[in-house]
């Protein structure tokens, strides 16, 4: 379970200490993780809760676990598979909620079920992870590994990334939204207002929190210079994006709600 152990006392690392010299191979990372997929005893959920949390309101710190991590493991990458089954639960319960507003039958509640999960959720998340880690470690391998010739970025903390970004999505559109259908489904001023800037909030955490994964790492500085600080440049023109449908009226609600009817009945 969790434990105080976990963190970083107020949020500042602990003292270095030595690695073993001993890197477990990807294969190996991945079969460890995949033998504790179904062992839910050892999964630590209490703090796989508390990541969530603070993905809201300090995700630095969460990105302090992860260099936590790699200083006492010698990986960045999530080695308990807690986040991602508490991740699959919520996208399951958010749903079944869908599913019932939309007056889905049980066959396109699974069907949609499935394309939340294995295509938006992990699908999309590969493609950028791995568009993402490549890109990093072709930076680090003209900067940064012909000083130290030693860091590696792990595809799987690519992957826990994008999973951490898309919690804040989860939560505001399969959530909040949710929550005020009844509200921001009309094509008022006010309605249209409240829903697209939900919309925004949820893309502007997914590339902050992508752009803090990348930052954190010792190849980028966060600095003008940082290759990572280009994460940040898609929010000007979603942002104008954003202003333009203020302007014509467009209602980014309605067209996830047509796009996910006209996705189940294809």
């Amino acid at each position: 379970m969790f434990s105080t152990a976990n963190l970083c006392p107020e949020g500042a690392l602990p003292s270095p200490i030595t690695l073993s010299s001993y890197r477990r191979s990807a294969s190996e990372k991945r079969k460890k993780f995949l033998r504790r997929l179904v062992k839910f005893r050892q999964m630590d959920f209490e703090f796989a809760l508390w990541q969530f949390l603070y993905l809201f309101v300090s995700p630095q710190k969460v990105y302090r676990n992860f260099q936590y991590r790699y200083s006492t493991k010698n990986q960045y990458a999530r080695d308990d598979p807690a986040f991602l089954v508490l991740l699959s639960i919520c996208l399951t319960i958010s749903s079944i909620i869908f599913s019932l507003v939309l007056r889905l039958s049980v066959g396109e509640f699974v069907k949609f079920l499935l394309w939340t999960v294995f295509i938006d959720t992990i699908g999309c998340g590969m493609l950028i992870a791995t568009a993402l880690w490549f890109l990093a470690n072709r930076y680090m391998e003209a900067h940064y590994h012909r000083r130290s010739g030693q860091f590696e970025l792990e595809w799987a903390y690519a992957f826990d990334i994008h999973l951490n970004a898309f919690v804040p999505v989860v939560t505001i559109l399969h959530g909040v939204i949710l929550l005020l259908l009844s509200v921001v489904t009309h094509y008022n001023i006010g309605s249209i207002l409240l829903g697209n800037s939900l919309w925004f909030l949820a893309y502007g955490y997914y590339v902050y929190i992508t752009f803090l994964g990348y930052s954190s790492l010792p190849a980028f500085a966060r600095n003008a210079d940082s290759p990572a600080v280009l994460l940040l440049y898609p929010l000007l023109p979603v942002f104008l994006f954003f202003c333009v449908s203020l302007m014509f009226g467009w209602n980014y609600t309605n067209w996830l709600l047509s796009f996910y009817t006209a996705r189940i009945s294809s």
